[in-house]
């Protein structure tokens, strides 16, 4: 019976657990020792063992030599794959720094910003809607609280919380655990335990040294037991021939055993894991550096496959930079000067200069925007020129507000608040004003005038009449045609001690504008090119997201409202959302809906979001993405993918390196099996053309075969892995097959093997037969030939369509450098000392002729290929 644990949770019931709720990779979680990652080097290599057995049997039968080096080879077999895994997981450790998670905490008096891994306990720290809770506290001090503890009861149900009276008392409700969510409300705590310490520690530190395998991973494991069996196959018909054939019938058992064992090491691509870490890793910093963080190693695949991105537009589109420009009173507009977050600015009527504060109605939209607000602003040093602590929307509200020196520090705390929530679009404040009690209220302007049954005009109140609604509307229409959001503001006196949202005085709405990101254009040319069709999904009105698609280019074709979606059945909606484009006003719940229909179509798609209601819709699409700077922390922790700087071009650029990474894979996957194809034809081939020939048993002996396998196949392979993205990549459509083989490339692999083992056998067979040359003139030249043709073959599939002989190089910088720290190995092996270890002998300048001759002769044949494949298309090697 497994062992409970000290939260009730066997290990597999833990990882269980923390995966179902968006701990995905353990790596999110807990770091990998230098120890795990070397004991794995040695417990999941299956070519440690291989080459472990020949050591001992070189030993039992006193071949010391070949011992030796067999294990020089079995720990630069390890070392080099330890390495690239350690190189992997500092990757992923930067990549977790780059987004690093923060805290509001109370010190020296004010409020600050802090990285999340400094808190203290002691420590009293700001919680709101949205957050991920960073340590175990204890609440001082909540409003409508809310909090999801799924990750670490298993129940999905929100759960209410409440301030403890006595901190040393206080009892699970008025408890907060690392690793939930604030779902509603907001609160302040008091840090108790941090880190390993807390509830949720303690579940991680269970399983910190799981390992989880990426599906690219299963599928490159899978081929290498194809290959492992494909070698078993191969041995066995080998030794049988040699045991057959009379002329080597005294032959040496140990030189039979080792080669065998070497033709398994030559069959058995061994470098796959290696390689397959040092590309994902590689791809993802590349990545990084663009602003895209990869929260999960599996998604890299897919996001070359995406056919779809549902985007939003505030933040994402636009850039999320809110500067209010507009304020609509009165039946009047008001023009306000000034840019992004800084103060210095005037309000205009008729472009004449006029004082906010001696109008009542500006006065009381100030005083709303001030303090119904959650977000705060302070000065950087520089004059009225702001940092923000919150979101761009409130900010703007509070800079506008500062153009008049009116900040929220001039008033009274708030007596009670009714938080912004999406369903009601709307947020409500009670505040004390000289004795009298007044509840401001901001949010869409729809939402707010169902709730007002008055207008405040510069002359009094007066009842809102249809006509004013219709004034009202009409002016944010024309507003929201030119691209400005807007946003609502009402308010109403009041002797209740609590909020009611009802019978209020309307005071007016003011625009804000955001405009489109640079490169925008650029980038949604990119996905047409690509096959890729955007869908712009925003809570905003139809009129607006309509102004920003046109501004960007975006075909905007069919347009659903969130009213609407409501309306429709899935039938409708499923045949409806096909051809539309953009969807207005939609609420989280829409989100969800919209990708499940686009997934039943067949699409692969990716979804944006930022709050903590899209969480259920970033999970259900293939790719996730969160925002870095707008986010909430329960978006991050779901999602796949988050854009640092909110940018939807940084999305773009992220899929382009995705298709990068994978037909990095799909090259070096083919590239090295053509190796390990060719090796295995050229031993078996050769001991079949033995009677024939008179040629000598074996035609490649073990250590040289395993030097070619760790200097010339890995070398080139892992730099492969590092090429940079084609300019026309976004120029196809998805790829349908995932599959890293497929019929075309194992068809290529096959000819490129064939080709290779040709020209080997052809080498040896000039160089012994016609030549006269000795058996080890003959041998290091076959090795040599095989050592440039398998070079060469890597600068052939650094690219499936362009050719070689009239492209630079360097290219691939890496793969220049690798292949010459081969032919240096190679040259090293021939003309020193080595050569009696690896058993060669230094040869004259015709066999390097020869040896290089068909080299040439290889790339002029895949070039001649790749020509004609580009018109005929016989194979669709995308």
């Amino acid at each position: 019976m497994a062992k409970k644990t000290i939260e009730g949770l066997t290990e597999k019931e833990a990882k269980k657990r923390l995966e179902q709720y968006g701990f995905n990779e353990i790596r999110d979680i807990g770091k990998t020792s230098l120890f795990t990652i070397l004991l794995r080097q040695v417990k999941n290599n299956f070519i440690v063992y291989l080459l472990l057995f020949a050591m001992l049997v070189s030993f039992f039968v006193g071949k010391s030599v070949t011992a030796y080096v067999i294990l020089v080879v079995i720990l630069v077999v390890i070392a080099t794959g330890f390495l690239q895994e350690y190189k992997a997981e500092k990757s992923i450790e930067k990549l977790k720094e780059m987004v690093m998670p923060v805290t509001i905490v109370f010190r020296e008096g004010a409020e600050k910003e802090i990285p999340t891994r400094q808190l203290v306990p002691g420590d009293v720290i700001s919680l709101r809607n949205g957050e991920k809770i960073p340590a175990d506290c204890v609440i001082l001090s909540e409003k409508n609280l809310l909090v999801n503890e799924a990750v670490l009861t298993g129940e999905s149900d929100d759960i209410k919380k409440s301030a403890t009276r006595n901190i040393k008392k206080a009892s699970k409700e008025n408890q907060l655990f690392a690793g939930s969510f604030i779902v509603d409300g907001k609160c302040t705590a008091k840090v108790v335990s941090t880190g390993m310490k807390t509830s949720f520690g303690k579940i991680a530190g269970m399983i910190s040294t799981a390992e989880k395998q990426l599906p690219l991973q299963k599928k490159v494991n899978l081929i290498s037991k194809y290959m492992a069996l494909i070698a078993v196959v191969m041995d066995s018909l080998t030794g049988i021939i040699i045991l057959f054939q009379s002329e080597v019938s005294e032959m040496d058992w140990v030189g039979l055993m080792t080669l065998i064992i070497a033709m398994c090491v030559s069959a058995f691509p061994e470098g796959f894991p290696v390689v397959l870490t040092t590309t994902l890793s590689a791809g993802s910093l590349r990545m990084a550096r663009k602003n895209a963080i990869v929260n999960r190693m599996s998604i890299i695949e897919t996001l070359g496959e995406t056919t779809i991105i549902c985007t939003d537009k505030t933040g994402t589109i636009t850039k999320g930079e809110m500067t209010v420009k507009k304020i609509f009173l009165d039946n009047k507009t008001v023009d306000v000067t000034g840019v992004g977050y800084e103060g210095n600015g005037n309000f205009l009527k008729n472009k004449a200069r006029i004082d906010p504060l001696k109008n009542k109605n500006m006065n009381l939209i100030l005083k709303a925007a001030v303090q119904c607000n959650d977000s705060s602003i302070k000065r950087t040093g520089e004059d009225k020129i702001f940092q923000i602590l919150g979101t761009p929307t409130e900010a703007a509200l509070l800079v506008m507000a500062s153009k008049a020196d009116v900040y929220k520090e001039d008033f009274d705390p708030r007596i009670d608040e009714i938080p912004f929530s999406s369903e009601r679009k709307m947020m409500s404040v009670l505040c004390k004003e000289r004795g009298k009690k007044i509840v401001y209220t901001k949010g869409a302007l729809e939402y707010i005038l169902e709730k007002c049954t008055h207008i405040q005009k510069n002359n009094g109140v007066f009842r809102l009449l249809e006509k004013d609604k219709k004034k009202i509307l009409k002016e944010k229409k024309k507003m929201a045609s030119s691209a400005f959001r807007t946003l609502s503001f009402a308010y109403k006196e009041t002797r209740d001690s609590g909020i009611k949202e009802d019978g209020f005085v309307f005071l007016g709405f003011v625009g804000m504008e955001d405009p489109p990101r640079e490169g925008i254009k650029d980038a949604l040319l990119k996905c047409k090119r690509a096959g890729i069709k955007i869908k712009m999904i925003t809570g905003d009105d139809k009129e607006t997201a309509l102004s920003i698609a046109k501004q960007i280019g975006l075909n905007s074709g069919k347009i659903i409202e969130g009213y609407e979606i409501d309306n429709l059945s899935d039938k409708e909606f499923f045949r409806k959302i096909k051809n539309t484009v953009i969807f207005s006003r939609v609420k989280p719940e829409h989100k969800l809906r919209i990708v499940r229909a686009l997934i039943e179509h067949g699409e692969i798609v990716t979804m944006t979001g930022d709050g903590v209601n899209d969480a259920p819709a970033l999970k259900e699409a293939h790719i996730g993405v969160a925002m870095g700077k707008n986010g909430t922390d329960v978006s991050r922790s779901v999602a796949d993918l988050t854009l640092k700087d909110d940018n939807f071009v940084t999305l773009v650029d992220a899929i382009k390196e995705g298709r990068t990474i994978f037909n990095n894979i799909r090259k070096f996957v083919t590239y090295q099996l053509s190796c390990n194809y060719s090796e295995l034809m050229i031993l078996f081939f050769g001991v079949l053309l033995i009677p024939f020939f008179g040629w000598p048993f074996p035609l490649l002996l073990a250590l040289q075969i395993l030097f070619m396998n760790i200097v010339t196949d890995n070398l080139p392979a892992i730099t492969l892995g590092l090429n940079k993205s084609s300019e026309d990549i976004m120029d196809a459509k998805p790829r349908k097959d995932t599959n890293l083989l497929n019929k075309e490339f194992v068809k290529l692999l096959v000819f490129v093997g064939t080709l290779m083992t040709v020209f080997v056998l052809a080498t040896f067979y000039f160089a012994f037969n016609y030549l006269g040359q000795s058996v080890e003139d003959a041998r290091t030249t076959a090795l040599l030939t095989l050592i440039i043709l398998e070079v060469v073959g890597a600068f052939n599939f650094r690219s499936f369509r362009k050719t070689t002989l009239n492209r630079s190089p360097f290219v691939n910088l890496y793969l220049v450098i690798a292949s010459a720290v081969s032919l240096i190995a190679t040259v090293a092996i021939i003309y020193t000392p080595l050569n009696q270890v690896f058993e060669t002998v230094p040869i004259p300048l015709i066999d390097w002729i020869i040896a290089i001759g068909f080299g040439f002769l290889l790339s002029l044949i895949l070039d001649i290929l790749k020509k004609v494949n580009y018109r005929a298309k016989f194979l669709k090697l995308n």
